[in-house]
């Protein structure tokens, strides 16, 4: 598996010529997002989004929560509520079963609150996804947090779209973590052998273009 990162919130997952995204750009209309993907998974549900899903030749879209298989994919999506501005707003944390790695993207999450009914639906997590920014997203203090109530083998820091070297947040995040001295790699090639040695281990990815 490869695993590209593209600043803010949007990562791949790939496996040949098959791939998972989570929160890919849009193109213009809104309709389909701009880099090609056999699925693409949406935190967040905007208005002006109108998806056309699945079909020959198509990217198949989930933007909300349920149990889901494309062609062997295996994907659950849980809603959980934020708050921003005073008001309640909806995120969506999916786990996603790809070649038999688990992926757990934690989406818009703002908050370590979560309940263990959720930990349960998702299940063993082998690479965590997490925001770092803070504002309307998780702290790097939430974050640790949250990848301590998820206990990944592997946890990946979603930090924006800076180098990691210039990064704060990414700095504060790498500092709770215990990790001060990574560096950040292009991407992240791994196979399932490899994850089940690891505990917590951070990989810091560099924002893709």
């Amino acid at each position: 598996m490869i695993i590209t990162y593209y600043g803010g919130l949007c990562t791949k997952a790939q496996i040949g010529d098959v791939s998972v995204s989570f929160n890919p750009p849009l193109r213009s209309d809104g309709k389909t997002p701009r880099f090609s993907s056999s699925v693409a998974l949406f935190s967040t549900k905007e208005k002006d989004q109108n998806f056309s899903q699945g079909g020959s030749g198509e990217v198949f879209i989930i933007d909300g929560p349920g149990e889901y298989e494309v062609g062997g994919i295996f994907i659950k999506g849980v809603l959980v509520e934020k708050e921003v501005g005073g008001k309640k707003k909806m995120n969506t944390i999916y786990s996603v079963l790809f070649d038999d790695i688990n992926l757990c993207h934690l989406g818009a999450i703002s908050s370590a609150d979560i309940k263990p009914e959720v930990l349960e639906k998702l299940g063993t997590i082998d690479i965590l996804f997490t925001p770092v920014t803070g504002g309307d997203l998780a702290t790097p203090s939430v974050a640790g947090k949250l990848a301590t109530a998820f206990q990944p083998h592997v946890v990946i820091p979603m930090y924006g779209t800076d180098k990691g070297e210039d990064n704060a947040s990414l700095k504060q995040f790498l500092k709770e973590e215990g990790a001060e001295d990574l560096k950040p790699v292009d991407k992240l090639t791994i196979k399932k052998k490899d994850i089940e040695s690891k505990e917590e281990d951070v990989v810091v990815l560099s924002p893709t273009s």
